[in-house]
């Protein structure tokens, strides 16, 4: 019988929660310098070197990436589950802010123009997550300000003018390396002086409000993101689903190829671009000197093109793309931020779908797409929540669809055996809001997914933690999990098998139990890709990104589904014949 992970491995993890949620039941805003002792205290994984008086560059970009850029202006952020949280709070016009959001991070925030971010939360995961994200770049913000300050006007302009190149005298001035000078030219760009200027001229004194923590608000913004759907789309009530938490792109290009239809205009922009590592890429490519496949290539460039003034076009002609084919995108209104694709099989266009989706591949040689079109089946794919919001959508999902046919959960983790772009498929998960160890039949192997996948390798048969948040682990903590066996993070995994737990059993999720789930009426299985190797010391999101090689296992980890989901129609559609 499988053992727990101690439900608390860490009392300096433990008393920055407590710390957190005492404050936050206060009804004004209180400041984020009250949580910098406990919060430097517990050792976060993802910040090492809290303590230390020398910038820790790799987690101030990891909270950079994960927060609006108007965040030099902000002196107070509002946490809420809803618009209506907010009017009943005083704020009735957050909505008609200006909409800011992250590069790294879905969260729905509006920024009043001059002090105020509000910010929409879908469950408490999303406190865990963004306060210790605010406190940690309060820290770092505040320990270059201490290296910038005693610079005069005149020194500030001529150490960092454009004609300066002396990268080791910037670096030693900011107390980095070179290396943590470069990343911080990278994220910043062209604003990378004016950033510099901004924190030598301030220094930060963050406050943060929790207007509403209530759990039935929470399910209250979770009724509106779902009655937004079955007013968009009334007929997913009575037709079977297939449901996947994943993202907004992979499924809808494997299932149109819209990228494929584009390839000219893709390749010559590729060619224009300049961009010389991804020209060789495809160069490559084309020429079959490297394994990778044209269409993930293509699936990844036709996003950057799209941002671009000559791609501008290819946004809506996507869009009518998708629509006429079957897939109905919708975006969240006056709640969290979490798009919703609800996709009719029997609309696809089996000409456009990516060829690695054959039929040949899941039901034989002599087999065509013609049994879409006996389908009734829809899958509705949703951008994956944080945390404990996967519990709340699951339970609302389903008890609003019939039959569900299968639940198909992929997203980003961290591995502890690993690299980045390797993909885990666990069968154990240890889940840190139940406390409880969960044990099931996940229904892909590594032989569903390898074929597919390129630069990484596949494990299967892992146990996996879901973790209350990024930065609330530290190297005890870690130790505990490894040694225990489980090798794989991540923060959804558990509260959808809460959920799952309430969809097979008569009673709510229960905690501290070994929860058994064979045996399920409904197909499930979980794949996450690498994204964080948290055992290497200070590196993490923020000292590097997947590129273009995370587009390898976000691909075969679609793929994998969407075979699976493929086989599973095809085999219902002939028993119904």
């Amino acid at each position: 019988m499988e053992r727990s992970v101690p439900t608390r491995a860490s009392e300096e993890i433990d008393l920055y929660i407590r710390t957190i949620y005492s404050l936050l039941r206060s009804t004004t805003r209180v400041r984020i310098r009250s949580l910098e002792e406990v919060h430097a205290s517990m050792n976060s994984s993802l910040h090492p070197f809290a303590r230390q008086d020398t910038p820790d560059i790799s987690s101030f970009i990891y909270a950079n990436l994960r927060l609006p850029d108007c965040m030099p202006d902000v002196k107070a952020v509002l946490l809420g589950q809803s618009a209506t949280v907010f009017r009943q709070s005083g704020y009735p016009t957050v909505e008609i802010w200006e909409e800011v959001t992250a590069r790294a991070r879905r969260r729905r925030c509006f920024y009043d123009g001059e002090s105020l971010l509000a910010c929409y939360i879908a469950s408490r995961s999303d406190i865990d997550d963004v306060i210790p994200m605010l406190t940690a770049y309060q820290i770092e913000w505040n320990k270059l300000h201490q290296s910038l300050e005693s610079l005069s006007d005149a020194e500030f302009e001529k150490r960092f003018s454009k004609e300066n190149n002396q990268t080791q005298s910037l670096a030693d001035i900011l107390r980095i390396s070179p290396e943590e000078l470069g990343r911080l030219r990278t994220i910043w760009g062209d604003h990378f002086k004016t950033m510099l200027l901004r924190i030598r001229q301030q220094k930060l004194d963050l406050e943060i409000q929790l207007l509403s923590g209530s759990i039935n608000e929470y399910r209250r913004a979770t009724r509106f993101w779902w009655e937004n759907i079955q007013d968009k789309y009334p007929d997913i009530r009575n037709r079977p689903v297939y449901f996947i938490s994943s993202n907004t792109h992979s499924i809808p290009n494997l299932l149109t190829g819209f990228a494929l239809t584009q390839k000219e205009r893709l390749t010559d922009f590729i060619k224009q671009a300049g961009d010389n590592t991804l020209l060789e890429e495809w160069q490559d490519i084309s020429q079959e000197e490297v394994p990778s496949r044209p269409e993930n290539f293509l699936y990844y460039i036709l996003k950057k093109y799209q941002a671009t003034k000559e791609g501008e076009d290819l946004v809506n002609g996507q869009a009518a793309y998708e629509k006429n084919y079957g897939i109905k995108r919708i975006l969240s209104e006056h709640a969290f931020d979490i798009e919703a694709q609800v996709i009719a099989l029997s609309e696809l266009n089996p000409e456009t779908i990516d060829p690695r989706l054959t039929p040949e591949v899941f039901a034989g040689q002599h087999t065509d797409w013609s049994f879409l079109e006996d389908s009734d089946a829809l899958i509705l794919n949703i951008d994956y929540p944080l945390g404990l919001a996967a519990y709340n959508l699951l339970v609302k999902i389903a008890e609003h669809t019939c039959p569900m046919l299968g639940i198909y959960v992929m997203g980003k983790a961290a591995t502890l055996n690993g690299r980045r772009g390797d993909v885990m498929i666990p069968n154990v998960t240890y889940d840190e809001h139940s406390h409880n160890t969960f044990l099931y039949n996940n229904c892909f192997t590594a032989g569903d997914v390898s074929p597919y996948l390129v630069y990484g390798t596949v494990l299967d048969n892992q146990k996996s933690v879901s973790v209350l948040g990024t930065y609330l682990q530290n190297a005890r903590v870690m130790e505990v999990i490894y040694r225990e066996g489980y090798t794989d993070i991540e923060m959804e995994a558990g509260p959808y098998l809460s959920g799952v737990s309430e969809l097979f059993r008569p009673t709510r999720h229960p905690s501290d139990e070994i929860v058994n789930l064979y045996g399920l009426p409904f197909d499930f299985g979980i794949l996450h890709y690498a994204s964080d190797t948290p055992l290497t010391k200070g590196e993490n999101l923020g000292a590097g990104t997947l590129s273009y090689f995370g587009v390898d296992s976000t691909y075969a980890t679609s793929l994998a589904i969407l075979r699976r989901i493929m086989q599973n129609e095809y085999d219902r559609v002939k028993k119904l014949d």
